[in-house]
């Protein structure tokens, strides 16, 4: 049954093969499971019932994408999107709308994602992507989520006057961290499969046996979803014409960030024919229908996710690993204290005004993402109209700390310069369309 509906042998893959993926991506998304309550509390909602949201939703929405794309791809509440939900929208200094109706912009913008889905609009924009952003992109979000692991691993800090700097590698967090980097890199150096989960679980033991993380049992009971299930309402847009961009924002920033997702996924796991997803219009169906299923149950915008990239890396290749993390994003449910040892984080008892830090899930963020720099050689460095908007994508991306500003410096600067040397006719007509759009949105008018 399993063959015939993933196809396991024509993409080279095996059952347990699709098990130790799924139970990858799952291990590294996790955080979610604990990071989006404690935002979407600031707002004002109920912690374990979103909590229940979260893990319905995303399963949901990853066993649409098994089914309907046959795609590696797990789905969750985007992170970004989340603090923009609670800190601009919510608890904004010029606007500040109950949770409920921020719920209720999100299914709008949802059901809009839906409508240019079936159009295929969202998928034509995916495939106008010239080759050279396609690589740039996966390369970019390689460098971001590298990025994310060191700063949460505590490897990198902030420094007030150069941005970052080396972290205090004597820390017992920052140590685990290395740890965790160097099982998972001498593992993967003897081709054993499963050598990101296995990373993890050692990481996690020895963070127990050191007393970063603590142990708090095995299993309880659910919380109760009825505090968000269906509490959305919708604003009245006609008399709060400040809502209109804010419909927009989530619009964009979850398009732009699951096109650019799909794109290192695709080129991660060979799903890519002539630079192009095959089923690229189906998974960001799957997209926009998770974000309106998630504002149904109680949780922001629900997106493709990069962590996706962990599991592919252990060989996922079909929709059964998309099956396996969403059945164990259901278990999550009843393993909430387990799934808190590997999701929470590490407070500093001297300074707790410091970032909490990650030291599980960091290394696996920072090894996956150095994976995706592979596709730096596909780029066409010696044309200066290719080469300059690449490095651009890339250098935004973790700049900006968003994968969309990225994707915008990338449209805008490839967009201007084929115009200027007269070679615009080599773009899709899309691409210079959504540079103008990238620009008004900078200059206010987006």
């Amino acid at each position: 049954m399993l063959e015939k509906l993933f196809r396991l042998k024509e993409n080279g893959t095996s059952i347990r093969r699709e098990i130790v993926a799924g139970s990858t991506t799952f291990t590294t998304l996790s955080y979610i499971i604990f990071v989006q309550p404690t935002l979407l509390t600031i707002a004002g909602m109920d912690p374990g019932a979103v909590m229940v949201a979260t893990c319905i939703s995303s399963a949901g929405a990853t066993f649409l994408m098994a089914f309907m794309t046959n795609y590696p791809v797990a789905l969750a509440p985007g992170m970004g999107i989340n603090a923009y939900f609670v800190f601009e929208v919510c608890m904004g200094d010029q606007l500040q709308l109950p949770w409920q109706e921020a719920l209720g912009i999100v299914f709008i913008s949802g059901m809009l994602f839906v409508i240019l889905s079936f159009v295929g609009l969202r998928a034509a924009v995916m495939n106008a992507l010239p080759s050279s952003l396609h690589n740039a992109i996966a390369v970019g979000i390689g460098v971001f989520i590298a990025f994310i692991g060191l700063q949460m691993s505590g490897i990198i800090a902030p420094h007030s006057e150069t941005f970052v700097t080396l972290g205090n590698i004597h820390s017992k967090p920052v140590l685990i961290a290395i740890f965790g980097i160097l099982i998972i890199l001498t593992l993967m150096s003897h081709r054993v499969k499963g050598a990101i989960l296995m990373g993890i679980l050692a990481t996690t033991v020895l963070a127990l046996l050191l007393g970063i993380v603590k142990f708090k049992g095995i299993v309880s009971t659910p919380p109760s979803i009825a505090p968000t299930f269906f509490k959305l309402s919708f604003p009245d847009i006609f008399t709060k014409v400040e809502i209109i961009p804010i419909i927009f924002v989530f619009f964009s920033v979850d398009m732009f960030d699951s096109i650019g997702t799909l794109t290192a996924t695709g080129h991660e796991a060979d799903l890519l024919e002539d630079g192009k997803l095959t089923k690229g219009r189906q998974a960001l169906l799957t997209d926009a229908i998770g974000s309106v299923g998630g504002a149904c149950l109680g949780t922001s915008t629900v997106t493709c996710y990069i962590e996706s990239a962990s599991g592919i890396a252990e060989g996922g290749r079909t929709g059964l690993t998309s099956i396996v993390t969403g059945l164990l994003m259901l278990l999550a449910l009843f393993f909430r204290p387990l799934i808190e040892i590997v999701g929470s984080g590490y407070i500093d008892p001297i300074d707790p005004s410091k970032p909490d830090l990650y030291p599980i899930i960091g290394p696996a963020l920072i090894v996956v993402g150095g994976l995706l720099l592979k596709d730096l050689v596909n780029i066409n460095w010696d044309d200066f109209t290719e080469a300059i908007p690449a490095a651009l994508t890339v250098v935004m991306m973790p700049l900006s700390f968003s994968i969309t500003e990225g994707i915008a410096f990338g449209f805008i600067s490839i967009s201007f310069l084929k115009i200027v040397t007269g070679r615009h006719k080599e773009l899709n007509p899309l691409v210079h369309y959504f540079a103008v759009f990238f620009v008004a949105r900078y200059i206010g008018f987006a």
